[in-house]
């Protein structure tokens, strides 16, 4: 009786995909999968790096045909100009559909209050989800990465959300062999996450290969910022700095964007995407875990707000 032998992969082969060309396949069938099965997809997109990734990839699944996505934002009111600006300028360049939500309206008009922390992250779950109902939205495409955070890890590709937006771990179904069951109920819609099985290195890997044009707060650059709760914040008329909290000018650059008033600056001289992936490479923090205070709430912060409806 012989004994049965693995055979080795051939990395030589011709043939054979690099790291980044399997990730890229990858997201790209999960973009036509959805293209096939739903009828109303969307695609989130903030103007910050992982959604301007996921475009690039959107992108490419459909040339020389266009994106047949429209594109939401749910906007806090608190964002950083610097991604507004290049969310408009890749909308315009591209000819693609943006429907914006705002949290100011939502607290202008009494459906939300603003929190006293001045933080509005934990706002967006309600403009979000009124307006993937109130576009019929049945697939919403997002940039979450497993790597990111606890709670993330948990979530497959296509994520089933119940009629109120929310998400039970236990409802997620599996996905051998990259086939993806997007059935739902009238009223449920699902999550799609392409860049599930990427890394943050993976993502900055991409972006130097691919030449992908990012906001320039991502590389190093002199910025007055304030410290609170161990991170370094950008002032700003949602209520930052306090009077014991001094101004200070320094040398960062973001890892991840959001609300202003809960994600953080790193000290960085890494104003090149090379230096960039050499920080990272480097750092034994998640981009989350490093800069989002949003996420230190709690342990569970991030998975009860998922299973509220947040994204």
């Amino acid at each position: 009786m012989t004994s049965a032998t693995a055979v080795p992969e051939d990395t030589d082969s011709p043939f054979a995909l690099s790291h980044l060309d399997a990730l890229e396949s990858e997201a790209v069938h999960i973009f036509r999968e959805v293209a096939g099965e739903f009828e109303r997809p969307v695609i989130l997109y903030s103007g910050g790096k992982d959604s301007i990734v996921m475009l690039h990839l959107a992108l490419k699944a459909f040339a020389p045909a266009p994106v047949p996505f429209a594109l939401l934002h749910v906007d806090t009111g608190h964002n950083f100009p610097e991604v507004l600006h290049h969310r408009d300028t890749e909308v315009a360049r591209h000819g693609l559909r943006l429907h914006v939500a705002s949290v100011q309206e939502y607290i202008d008009d009494g459906r939300l209050r603003e929190r006293p922390d001045g933080t509005r992250n934990p706002l967006q779950t309600t403009p979000l989800l009124e307006a993937i109902n109130g576009n019929r939205f049945d697939a919403v495409f997002g940039g979450g990465r497993r790597d990111e955070e606890k709670a993330r890890a948990k979530e497959r590709v296509f994520s089933l959300r119940d009629e109120f937006g929310g998400w039970n771990p236990r409802r997620q179904r599996p996905e051998l062999w990259q086939l993806y069951n997007g059935r739902h109920a009238p009223g449920e819609h699902v999550r799609v996450f392409p860049l599930s099985n990427w890394t943050e290195l993976d993502v900055w890997q991409y972006i130097a290969r691919e030449d992908i044009n990012l906001p320039a707060i991502y590389y190093a650059h002199q910025r007055e910022v304030f410290s609170r709760d161990g991170m370094w914040l950008s002032p700003g008329h949602w209520g930052g700095p306090g009077e014991d909290e001094p101004l200070e000018k320094r040398r960062v650059r973001y890892r991840t964007v959001g609300d202003m008033s809960c994600t953080g600056a790193v000290d960085s001289d890494a104003d090149t995407i090379e230096k960039v992936i050499t920080e990272i490479t480097a750092s034994r923090l998640t981009e989350r875990g490093a800069t989002r205070a949003d996420d230190k709430l709690s342990e569970a912060a991030m998975e009860d707000r998922k299973r509220e409806g947040y994204f």
